[in-house]
């Protein structure tokens, strides 16, 4: 029998992560907070999240993940983006997973997530998960490079529902979520969460131009994989390949 959501839904509130984070000692596993408008809302790399009022889906799931070691943690965002590149895939739109835990259209940007982990022992204890997919907004600031939404790459008039929109999304990464605990029970790994992973990285096997963090220099290479430490691994030209940590190198687009 499936599972029944829980999903405090809010009109207001600074950053559902904060609800999320509250609720750690007292909610269960998969509990969800949503807002209509978030006068907060956060991103990765220290950003604030924007989205217009009652456009957009705006949540944080609370999972208690104790089926993953602490240091395999990265299956967290793999289970939340493959979610989310399935919802999607069923309303139409061909989204990839810009690692570590972006969505984009394209080269368009239609969400963002936001992980913060707490760690017992060897494994994780809990992981708030804050997802910002753009759903019905059609202008965005100017200040925003590359955004993009449901009803635009779908060229729709029609505004979706997003409390039956949340129920589908939910559903979907909670089938990932599930499909993990399987794998690791079975075979203590996540083997099949990374390949699926991997299938939909955004660049994957493309020559593109980034910058290096620590050097400002710009370097054309390709994305091979992920490694062991959920870093990302470039090959350069001259098929030298380097390993790069979040924040160590930007994409050009």
């Amino acid at each position: 029998m499936t599972e029944k959501l829980d999903i405090r839904w809010l009109k207001v509130t600074d950053s559902t992560n904060n609800r999320a984070l509250e609720g750690i000692p007292t909610e269960k596993d998969r509990t969800t907070w949503a807002a209509e408008f978030q006068t907060a809302g956060r991103g990765q790399r220290g950003n604030t999240w924007k989205s217009a009022q009652a456009q957009n889906l705006m949540f944080s799931i609370l999972l208690k993940p104790d089926f993953i070691l602490a240091k395999d943690q990265f299956v967290i965002s793999a289970i939340v983006t493959l979610g989310l590149e399935k919802y999607l895939k069923d309303k139409g739109v061909t989204a990839k997973i810009k690692w570590p835990n972006d969505i984009y259209v394209c080269d368009r940007k239609i969400c963002g997530i936001l992980i913060e982990h707490g760690i017992s022992g060897e494994y994780l204890s809990t992981s708030v998960c804050g997802i910002g997919l753009n759903i019905n907004q059609r202008e965005f600031p100017k200040d925003l490079p590359n955004p993009t939404s449901l009803v635009l790459e779908l060229g729709t008039d029609k505004n979706y529902e997003l409390k039956k929109e949340l129920e589908t999304l939910l559903s979907d990464i909670f089938g990932f979520y599930d499909m993990a605990r399987e794998e690791y029970l079975k075979t203590g790994k996540y083997e099949s969460i990374y390949k699926e992973y991997l299938n939909r990285l955004y660049r994957k096997g493309e020559w593109h131009h980034y910058t290096e963090t620590a050097t400002g220099k710009t370097v054309e290479a390709k994305i091979t994989g992920i490694d062991n430490t959920a870093c990302l691994i470039l090959e350069y030209r001259d098929r030298q390949c380097k390993s790069f940590a979040f924040k160590e190198i930007s994409y050009i687009i």
